[in-house]
């Protein structure tokens, strides 16, 4: 938890992704870079709990308590505005202020998950001055109120290329399965499965799939995948540095999403050269209309095909179409938009 004084903006960063933290680390440094001063509300995580209703209390509970304290210490000279990382971290808000999400409540928390925040998350989208989602399509699921009038500001999440697109592309594909069920990496798996018997007796090494954010350990107990199975190699978890450095290596990522919320891994993936070949999701997946821009043989229920065409036939002038695609996504598009468009409405 930082301590500062006589700030422009409190950030309440709830950090509980690995992605959330990310997207709030740049959102902090742009503001800084367009000369805001920026305190930051960032909560300790709260125990596991078995229920996501229980969970998304929790977090709520900590966002407040820890946003509390830093406008305590500002009283003499309060933050001009806030901004609520995510409508978890605003459900339970000391003082009315911006929201920004990837995704709400009512999108991802549907049915007995959401009994509690659903409605509370209306509330808030209704009181809170400006909305700050990261994609169109986060804006369009939410609640219809949140979508009226001029108090939304699509801000992407920035996305740059850790490197040049000529590096050695020696792994065949990878895939990111921090939450192997959400991200479907069993039917990442059973496509792949199929693309290995294919090549049954075929010359030359069978392609290898690297799969990153889980452990062996915890895939092999969720019996997705079994100990020294050919053509699947388990990484793990990697710091930022390493995963980039592996999407550089990588001719293709695949995913199976049963739900987005925004994807940043793909984005990531296309920012270093990757061809991406996914079904489609449900939520605001900001990579698939690019993907599909790219090339719609890669897109849609038929993963073993898109593999098959990624792997064997691909286009020549993908990698650099995508990187002209992110343009928007780019550290520099987003810096303009905050300079330009977030600040002086988040401080008017």
């Amino acid at each position: 938890m930082e301590r500062t004084h006589a700030a422009d903006v409190l950030l309440v960063s709830l950090g509980s992704t690995e992605g959330l933290r990310r997207a709030d680390d740049e959102l902090q440094d742009s503001m800084r870079r367009a000369g805001a001063r920026v305190a930051v509300a960032r909560p300790y995580p709260p125990e596991p709990l078995p229920t996501l209703m229980l969970t998304d209390l929790l977090w709520a509970r900590a966002a407040r308590e820890t946003a509390t304290k830093i406008l305590e210490q500002q009283r003499h000279a309060p933050a001009r505005a806030v901004i609520y990382s995510s409508t978890t971290a605003a459900l339970l808000w000391p003082r009315p202020g911006a929201i920004r999400f990837d995704a709400t409540a009512a999108g991802n928390r549907r049915g007995r998950h959401g009994l509690w925040q659903r409605p509370l998350e209306r509330r808030r989208l209704r009181q809170a001055p400006l909305l700050l989602p990261w994609s169109e399509g986060g804006l369009r699921e939410a609640p219809d109120v949140a979508s009226r009038g001029d108090r939304a500001l699509v801000l992407p999440v920035p996305v740059e290329p850790s490197g040049p697109l000529d590096a050695e592309r020696d792994v065949a594909a990878v895939t990111y399965a921090s939450n192997p069920q959400k991200k479907g990496l069993d039917r990442v798996l059973a496509a792949w499965r199929r693309l290995l018997a294919e090549r049954a007796g075929a010359d030359g090494p069978a392609p290898e799939l690297v799969i990153a954010g889980a452990s062996a350990a915890q895939l092999q107990r969720a019996g997705m995948v079994s100990p020294g199975e050919p053509g699947v190699r388990v990484v793990g978890s990697l710091v930022a540095a390493d995963f980039r450095a592996l999407l550089r290596r990588a001719r293709v990522f695949v995913c199976a999403p049963r739900r987005e919320d925004y994807g940043i891994a793909q984005l990531e993936a296309l920012a270093d050269g990757c061809q991406l070949v996914t079904t489609r999701a449900p939520g605001p997946y900001a990579a698939l209309p690019i993907a599909r821009q790219l090339d719609p043989r890669l897109v849609g229920d038929d993963l073993v095909g898109g593999l098959r065409a990624a792997l064997q036939n691909p286009l020549a002038d993908y990698s650099e179409r995508a990187r002209e695609a992110l343009a928007p996504f780019k550290r520099e598009s987003v810096d303009r938009l905050v300079a330009e468009q977030l600040l002086p409405r988040l401080l008017a």
